[in-house]
C-alpha cells in the first residue's frame, strides 16, 4: 500500500538496555532465540500490507544496517521497500539526531514521493501484534490527522506510561507523562468492558503526511511523545486507536528478560506459531539443533545449537549456542554466537587455556543474560550468589537481579558470579 511510509525509529542509545546495546543499537538486540527486536515492527508492517519501510538509524548501528540488508528483500515489481536511513551530515546541519521528531525532521526531504499520503512512526523496542491497516481505516473514518495507538493499562500501570486523557469520542485533549500520583490522571480513566483503565500510549503514530510536515517545520522541539504531539492537541485532529491485543515495552532489561522467557512458557500469551501472521527474521540456513543424553524442560533451542549432556529448565537458547556435558541452565537466556569455531580453533583455544565460544563443563547457570560469543569456562557459577540487585563490574553486570554477561566477554574456569 504505497500510500503509507512506515518509520521505525531505530537511533536511540538504548541505555536502558544496556550492556546489551554496548556494541548494537537498541533494535538488533536478539530476542526470543532468532529474531531481533526490529523484526517485530516490521513484521507488523508487512503483514499489513504496508511495505515502504524506513528504519532511521544513528548509535552503533552497524549490526542492524547488516540484519536489514541481509534480511528484507522486496520483491523489485512490489514498488515496496525496507531500507536503511541513517543520520546524516549535510549543508543544513552537522549534528546527530537530537531525538524521535529531531530524526525525522531532518529526513522529511527524502519523504518527496507524491502517493505517500500518511507517515506511520514505530517504535524499535516493543513485542505486539496489530494490523496497521484497520488503524489506517479508523484514522480516515474519524478524519483524524494524527492517530496514536494506545493501550489500556491498569492504574498501577501508569507510573510507567505516557497516559492520554480523551472525550468520549475518543478526541485526545490532554496527556500526562508518566504520572506518579493518581491525582494527576483525575478525570482521564476509561471505562473498557466496565473496568476502569488509562490509555498508555504505545509510541506508534499515523499522522497525515502534510500534517507531520507542517508541525516539524514549526514545532523545533525533539522529542515525538513528550513534546511535539501535546503541543499539536489544542490544533490538530488527534485520535486514540486502542489496541486490545498483547503488549509490551522491551526497553528494560527486566522487561526484555521477562518477554523473552515467556515463550519458554506451555502456552505463552504471544503467538509466534500463526502462519496467518508470520514474524520475519534472516534466513541463515544453519543446520538443525543437535541434542545429546540431554535433559530439557521448557526450553526454547535455536537453530545449530549442539546441546551435549546438560539440562536446561525454562530457558531460551539461541543460535549456534554449544553447551558442554553436566552443566544446568535454569531460567536464562543464551543468545549463542554468530559463527562457529573450526575444530583446529576449539583446540588452539585449549592448548592457550581459553575456553572456546560457548558454555563449558561442570557450569551452573541461573536467572542470566549470555549475549553473543561469550566464552565460559568449566566449573563457572553464574548464579547472583551475593544477591545483589544492580552492579556494573568489568565482565558482567546485575540488573534487576538478573545477571547480564556482555558480548564477546571471556568468563574464566573456576569463575563464582
Amino acid at each position: 500500500m504505497t500510500e503509507v511510509l512506515c518509520l521505525v525509529l531505530g537511533g536511540g542509545r538504548g541505555t536502558r538496555l544496556y550492556p546489551l546495546t554496548k556494541d548494537r543499537s537498541k533494535p538488533a538486540v536478539p530476542f526470543a532465540g532468532k529474531y531481533r527486536l526490529v523484526d517485530i515492527p516490521i513484521s507488523n508492517s508487512l503483514n499489513s500490507g504496508f511495505n515502504c519501510i524506513y528504519v532511521l538509524t544513528q548509535f552503533n548501528s552497524e549490526s542492524l544496517n547488516k540484519h536489514i540488508t541481509r534480511t528484507y528483500k522486496i520483491d523489485t515489481f512490489s514498488g515496496g521497500f525496507v531500507e536503511i536511513m541513517a543520520a546524516e551530515q549535510s549543508m543544513d546541519s552537522a549534528d546527530w539526531f537530537q531525538g524521535s521528531a529531531d530524526a525525522v525532521r531532518r529526513c522529511l526531504k527524502h519523504f518527496n514521493n507524491p502517493y505517500i499520503k500518511y507517515v506511520l512512526v514505530l517504535s524499535g523496542d516493543q513485542l505486539y501484534k496489530m494490523d496497521f491497516g484497520k488503524l489506517l481505516d479508523f484514522h480516515k473514518e474519524k478524519k483524524s490527522e494524527i492517530t496514536i495507538g494506545c493501550h489500556p493499562v491498569s492504574q498501577e500501570e501508569i507510573k510507567d506510561y505516557g497516559i492520554m486523557c480523551v472525550d468520549k469520542q475518543g478526541r485526545i485533549n490532554n496527556f500526562v507523562e508518566k504520572p506518579q500520583e493518581e491525582h494527576q490522571v483525575r478525570g482521564m480513566s476509561v471505562k473498557i468492558d466496565k473496568v476502569k483503565l488509562y490509555l498508555a500510549s504505545m509510541g506508534i503514530y499515523l499522522f497525515n503526511k502534510e500534517i507531520l510536515t507542517e508541525i516539524l517545520i514549526n514545532n523545533k522541539k525533539t522529542d515525538f511523545g513528550k513534546e511535539v504531539i501535546p503541543d499539536s492537541f489544542s490544533h490538530k485532529i488527534t485520535y486514540s486507536y486502542i489496541h486490545r491485543g498483547y503488549w509490551k515495552d522491551i526497553g528494560t532489561i527486566k522487561t526484555f528478560y521477562e518477554e523473552n522467557i515467556i515463550f519458554a512458557d506451555s502456552l505463552p500469551p504471544f503467538n509466534l506459531y500463526d502462519e496467518q501472521w508470520q514474524f520475519f527474521t534472516r534466513p541463515r540456513y544453519l543446520p538443525p539443533a543437535k541434542i545429546e543424553n540431554c535433559h530439557l524442560d521448557r526450553v526454547i533451542i535455536g537453530d545449530g545449537s549442539i546441546l551435549h549432556k546438560c539440562n536446561i529448565r525454562h530457558s531460551v537458547i539461541g543460535l549456534r549456542s554449544r553447551i558442554s556435558e553436566s552443566t544446568s541452565i535454569e531460567d536464562s537466556i543464551v543468545m549463542g554466537g554468530d559463527f562457529y569455531q573450526s575444530i583446529d580453533d576449539m583446540q588452539k583455544d585449549k592448548d592457550r587455556g581459553t575456553p572456546f565460544i560457548g558454555i563449558g563443563k561442570k557450569c551452573l547457570i541461573k536467572k542470566a543474560i549470555i549475549d553473543k560469543n561469550v566464552r565460559i569456562g568449566d566449573g563457572v557459577k553464574i548464579v547472583n550468589a551475593k544477591s545483589i540487585d544492580s552492579i556494573e563490574a568489568n565482565a558482567y553486570s546485575i540488573k534487576d537481579g538478573i545477571v547480564i554477561i556482555p558480548k564477546n566477554t571471556t568468563i574464566p574456569s573456576g569463575t563464582v558470579i
